[in-house]
């Protein structure tokens, strides 16, 4: 009995050691298919929304354990809709983002809690012109697997988060259009070659 035992802890250990068992694989954000949605309150009378898509990530996905998983993600300032380009044009200016060409908002997670069966908090830097804060989103793997159009493997994530925009030097307007903002993130990522 102990030779059994010593044999599958010696096993187990060499396929962790060579990467055998447990490896995580990298997916690529597919930009068709991931959108960042965000809302606020504008003078109580409405709720506002804004999206960005388009954009590229990472993630590099460990089905075995996890919280040992990673993403990262660049968003383009300027690929920001709003369905109104006045507004638009109101956020890319000093008041706001202050944006030019080439301005990125970034996330990289720092640390992943699983918390259910397919649910986790990924906690992570947000940088907004130059100002990083932390931020956690509430995730959800809605499937892993072959995506039938594609032929390769596929994941697809839904998070929420709230972000406050005085964190980041662009409150403008504060309290009477919300400083809490409301994000609701919808991405695929296929399996990099």
């Amino acid at each position: 009995m102990k030779s059994t035992i010593l044999a599958a802890i010696l096993a187990l250990s060499s396929a962790v050691s060579s990467g055998a068992a447990f490896a995580a694989d990298t997916y690529t954000l597919d930009p068709s298919h991931s959108q960042i949605v965000f809302t606020y309150d504008h003078l109580g009378f409405s709720t506002t929304y804004g999206m960005f898509s388009g954009f590229e990530g990472e993630i590099v996905f460990d089905e075995a354990a996890p919280e040992a998983s990673s993403v990262s993600v660049s968003i383009p300032v300027i690929s920001m809709f709003t369905g109104w380009e006045a507004r638009e044009s109101h956020f890319f200016g000093p008041d706001f983002f202050n944006a030019a060409e080439g301005d990125m908002v970034t996330f990289a997670s720092t640390g992943i809690e699983v918390t259910g069966e397919n649910t986790a908090n990924i906690t992570g830097d947000l940088t907004i012109q130059g100002t990083t804060k932390p931020v956690v989103l509430a995730a959800k793997l809605n499937q892993a697997g072959d995506n039938p159009l594609a032929g390769k493997p596929w994941l697809g994530f839904d998070a929420t988060a709230t972000v406050l925009r005085s964190d980041f030097r662009f409150g403008a307007f504060a309290p009477a259009v919300s400083d809490e903002v409301k994000v609701m993130i919808s991405i695929e990522a296929q399996k990099a070659e």
